[in-house]
């Protein structure tokens, strides 16, 4: 398979994996570190609640004494010119900051599989431990940032930022989001017509981080919290592009795609896979611009039509259950697409032969030797 941009579900460039070492290896590693490291966290935050319970006495109040100044960092006289005798370092140029949201949206690999070798390359626990999300829709990888004060009224709190470099995708919209909210997101390949933006992962929810929560609850609290957000009508301005016909300026609908804990072999072949190919239809309220009067009423209230949106299937995502968001590249997620990237046209036929052909292969192949085993 190739390893370009694509070749992972999203993937910067820059990131590239150790091709010395097999995935399940690394997976077992990345959940290894990860466990490591939460233990780690929690055994700091008991040693600060028992040093917040140590009474210290009178020394917090003691003011701390002034350092001596040593002879050689005093200050030297100015000579007859003016200048000091302390050489002047110059300053090296500070190389330009990285934006704090790039790269940091969870990286999938690829899903190494094998029709061939002696190891399929299918998680030996996928039966158990792993939950599939499907189908993932095609469009455009992206954080969704709300600020910590919306304000009254209709604020503009709200920015979707590249996956990449964490720039704006576009200006800032107000939303129904809650105030300091970070989405894992997909912006609709369409959503100019649907005003769709899918939320695949949590990452903070009202300032509460979400990220190192397991899987499993990260995609119920999702969906409970994106099912709990009011109706919010489309924007009433509408976004110009020399037509008659309504544009979204921005996304004003969200969606969580859905999850599947069952991912037994049965359930992935007969449920998961199709879906996973599957188009999806959602019903949105558009407003009703027939002529350029209606379409230049910014502040007129028009009549909403219904509009059925057409959500294209771009394969499915699987995701180890005990493992938390971590920023990267990560072996504890799996992308396995509908078709090879290197076609150029996503919209290829469903029937070439994909990875998403390549994983159904194997699971038929799995549920084959496990019926061989029972008959035995």
């Amino acid at each position: 398979m190739t390893k370009d941009r694509k070749a992972t579900y999203k993937v910067p460039p820059s990131f590239v994996t150790n091709a010395a070492e097999s995935q399940e290896l690394r997976r077992r590693k990345a959940l290894d570190e990860q466990k490591r490291k939460r233990a780690q966290r929690v055994n700091s935050s008991r040693q600060l609640d028992i040093f917040a319970q140590l009474n210290l006495g009178d020394s917090d109040d003691e003011e701390e004494p002034h350092a001596p100044i040593h002879p050689e960092t005093a200050s030297s006289p100015p000579t007859k010119d003016g200048s000091s005798r302390k050489k002047r370092k110059q300053k090296a140029k500070k190389p330009p900051a990285k934006n704090k949201w790039a790269d940091q949206c969870m990286y999938a690999e690829m899903l190494e599989m094998s029709e061939t070798g002696p190891q399929d390359g299918l998680p030996e626990d996928l039966e158990t431990a792993w939950v599939a999300v499907a189908p993932v829709p095609v469009g455009k990888r992206c954080l969704a940032v709300t600020d910590q004060n919306s304000g009254p009224g209709h604020v503009s709190n709200t920015s979707l930022r590249s996956r990449k470099q964490g720039k704006f995708l576009m200006p800032r919209f107000a939303s129904i989001l809650p105030p300091s909210s970070v989405l894992d997101c997909i912006l609709d390949d369409n959503w100019r017509e649907n005003g769709i933006l899918h939320v695949l992962d949590v990452l903070k929810w009202k300032g509460q981080d979400i990220m190192d929560c397991e899987a499993p609850f990260r995609f119920w609290w999702r969906d409970t919290r994106l099912a709990e957000l009011p109706v919010s009508p489309p924007p009433s301005k509408s976004g110009d592009d020399g037509s008659n016909v309504y544009r979204f300026p921005h996304p004003s609908r969200f969606f969580a795609i859905p999850h599947h804990t069952d991912t037994s072999l049965p359930s992935l072949l007969s449920r998961i896979i199709p879906l996973a190919r599957t188009t999806r239809s959602i019903t949105v309220d558009v407003p009703n611009i027939n002529t350029e009067s209606d379409a230049m009423a910014v502040d007129q209230m028009v009549a909403m039509q219904q509009q059925t949106a057409e959500i294209r299937a771009d394969g499915l995502l699987l995701y180890v259950s005990e493992a938390s968001y971590e920023t990267g590249p990560s072996p504890l997620s799996s992308w396995v697409p509908i078709a090879n990237y290197e076609s150029s046209d996503i919209m290829v036929d469903v029937s070439a032969d994909g990875p998403l052909n390549v994983f159904q292969r194997l699971i038929e192949h799995r549920i084959r030797v496990v019926e061989s085993q029972m008959e035995t």
